[in-house]
Parts: C-alpha cells; sequence; structure tokens
C-alpha cells in the first residue's frame, strides 16, 4: 500500500514543495515542531532509511544538504537539527528543523498550528533561499 509520502509524491496529496528532483522531495511538515521543520525524501518508496541504496542515501543527503542551507538562510538560527527517525510514515525521511536549542527538536513538545496561507509563504521564502 502506497504510504501518504507516495501519496504526495503522485500529487494525490498537495504538499508546501521545496525542492525537487528525479530521485527527492523536499516539502513542509505540515505538523511542524518549528517553524520551516521539512521533510526530505526519495520518491522511491523504502520504508526504513537505512534500506536505501548506498547511491541513493548519499544523493539524498546532499540534497538534504541543499535544503538544510536554504531553510538556515531563512530562519536565522544556531543550526538546522536533522532526524530520521522513521516511525511516523513507513516510507524512509529526515526532518530538516531550524534549532537554535536542543529542546526545539522535540517531537515529545506540541506540534504548531501553521495555515496552509502561512505554510505558503514558509515554503516561498526557502525556496526563494534555493538560489
Amino acid at each position: 500500500m502506497a504510504s501518504i509520502f507516495s501519496k504526495i509524491i503522485a500529487g494525490e496529496i498537495p504538499c508546501h514543495k521545496i525542492a525537487e528532483t528525479a530521485d527527492y522531495l523536499a516539502f513542509l511538515d505540515i505538523f511542524p515542531v518549528q517553524k520551516g521543520h521539512t521533510l526530505v525524501i526519495p520518491k522511491k518508496e523504502v520504508d526504513q532509511f537505512f534500506d536505501i541504496e548506498d547511491d541513493q542515501i548519499a544523493g539524498l543527503m546532499v540534497f538534504a544538504k541543499r535544503v538544510a542551507t536554504a531553510i538556515k538562510k531563512t530562519f536565522p538560527c544556531e543550526r538546522v537539527g536533522s532526524a530520521i527517525i522513521g516511525l511516523e510514515v513507513p516510507h524512509a525521511h529526515v526532518h530538516l528543523i531550524p534549532i537554535n536549542q536542543l529542546k526545539d527538536m522535540s517531537f515529545e513538545q506540541p506540534k504548531l498550528k501553521i495555515d496552509h496561507s502561512e505554510l505558503a509563504q514558509i515554503a516561498a521564502k526557502i525556496v526563494a533561499n534555493l538560489k
């Protein structure tokens, strides 16, 4: 069965897209822990991150680095934290989150409630910093 991420890739579910290549997609998390929280995924559906082929995992991380650089330009922060958890959706993904302290990255804190118009504005700002 296709994951929600596969449905996003297929265009069946809309997303706030940040960047895309033939193999990878980055889009805003609609239940973020911080503004700018972005998910980076391989387009090939693989459940477990470490089951991704070596060349694809390397490409995914290079793609994520480009996205993280744009996030840092958009949200002044100490760094962009990354996390690979994999329990929420059975499709490998990397969380990129602008942080200033460790607790900014806690998935135990309440998720932010950001409406789609603000998410669209955030996405546009990050996209502008990809250039």
